[in-house]
């Protein structure tokens, strides 16, 4: 599951251009039009579930859509601020509003980071009638006193939230997630690093050799999408053997895994070892009821084995959430790396499997079957130490991922050495539990 490192890059960065202009929200035509350019890279079935369907313990919201938004000087007409220039300067389903107000009426309104200065905040009021814009502080500071023009151009009417899938089929129904939220605005990292790299993985998928594993990749807004999911799909979730979201792949920061609520979940083992066998710097982190949609995933009705695979931790950088998380602040070649990690999690979860010894009295003659220097690539003393690691553990209990993490050996060399004991008739299936 590789390819080539720069065309990945290459075709990452221009799906997050493309995709960076549009106002996402949770509902509207921005998250259609979004599917609508992941569908060029990916096949996507696309489903619209009507405002006003219950979901769990949710409602389907009205649908927001936005046309135009800004305040102007009275008296000049100048746009002080302009949704058009950026989609973060409005509050994300804000109410239309058409009123002349002064400054001290406005600022209740008006959002900023004082921290931040020239930063402008992304906010949100999707199940609360207000109405709001943002800006930087340096620009709110420069506002004089007088009389503004304010203008909302939005419609909160009956309509239907929008999410797409695309469905790898695999040689089984057992299933491998990967979830990408898709209702944030311009927010480069967040969310369009990991809908690039979701999207790009699914493409590669398609065009690879078939996995054991049917992968389904799922693109919706977060939190009420992916609860609208998994109201719809309540019979098929055990199907799912290990799952991801994906979000903020494309900065620099080293990488972060968030574990599964049990935190020994198939997917935290996978992760642990791919990230340790690439040599890569990341941190691991225990799950937290905080965060993207893992915490709908792992709620205690479904808990479906959901970990999350993240550089820049959420709420833990400047840029987060902000116009600093902008097409500057992410790279191609980050986001190519994060999808070689992300594949090889997913090619470690489906090649994984229990084994069994078929010689488990005391240690089987090697040579005698002309095993030794048998593995290319490494020394005859490194391939012995693999062969006896992977004989020894193939009790039908441990799976190659256990071996790998026990022995200290690379996943790569256990399941390459599996193969060759299968070859030469040591290994077989585990037997069949009763």
């Amino acid at each position: 599951m590789t390819a080539d490192p720069f065309s990945v890059a290459d075709a990452a960065m221009r799906l997050v251009e493309d995709l960076y202009p549009i106002c996402r929200s949770i509902t509207g035509d921005g998250v259609r039009e979004s599917l609508r350019l992941i569908t060029e890279v990916v096949p996507l079935e696309i489903h619209e579930i009507p405002s006003g369907t219950p979901v769990l313990d949710w409602t389907i919201p009205p649908e927001w859509n936005v046309r135009d938004a800004y305040i102007a000087d009275a008296g000049s007409g100048e746009r002080v601020i302009d949704f058009r220039s950026n989609n973060l300067h409005i509050v994300s389903y804000s109410e239309p509003i058409s009123a002349r107000m002064t400054l001290d009426e406005l600022r209740p309104h008006l959002h900023t980071l004082p921290d931040q200065p020239e930063a402008v905040p992304y906010r949100t009021s999707y199940y609360t009638r207000a109405w709001g814009f943002c800006l930087s502080q340096q620009d709110l500071d420069n506002l004089p006193d007088g009389d503004y023009d304010v203008m909302i151009d939005s419609s909160l009417e009956p309509g239907s939230l929008t999410y797409g899938e695309a469905i790898v089929p695999g040689a089984t129904e057992r299933e491998i997630l990967v979830s990408s939220h898709v209702c944030h605005p311009s927010l480069a990292d967040d969310n369009l690093s990991g809908i690039a790299v979701a999207a790009l993985l699914a493409r590669r998928l398609l065009e690879g050799p078939q996995l054991r594993h049917t992968v389904r990749f799922i693109f919706a807004p977060g939190t009420i999408g992916t609860i609208a999911w998994l109201d719809g799909h309540r019979d098929e979730l055990s199907r799912i053997a290990a799952g991801l979201t994906l979000t903020c792949l494309g900065d620099d920061h080293d990488f972060t895994y968030k574990r599964t609520v049990t935190g020994d979940a198939l997917v935290d083992q996978a992760a642990s070892i791919v990230l340790r066998d690439r040599q890569i710097a990341h941190q691991m982190t225990d799950f937290s009821p905080y965060g993207y949609d893992e915490r709908q995933y792992n709620s205690p009705g479904f808990r479906v084995p959901v970990g999350s695979l993240m550089r820049g931790r959420h709420g833990t950088f400047p840029e987060y959430h902000t116009s600093l998380d902008n097409l500057l602040f992410v790279s191609g070649e980050r986001m190519a790396e994060s999808l070689d990690v992300v594949a090889g999690i997913v090619e470690a979860i489906d090649k994984n499997r229990a084994l069994r010894n078929l010689e488990p009295f005391g240690e089987p003659q090697l040579g005698a079957r002309g095993l030794y220097g048998a593995l290319g690539g490494t020394t005859i003393a490194d391939a012995q130490l693999a062969m006896l690691w992977v004989l020894n553990l193939s009790d039908g209990e441990h799976s190659l991922l256990d071996i790998a993490a026990r022995s200290g050996l690379s996943f790569e060399s256990v399941e390459a050495t599996a193969l060759l004991l299968e070859d030469h008739g040591l290994l077989g299936p585990a037997l069949a539990r009763t």
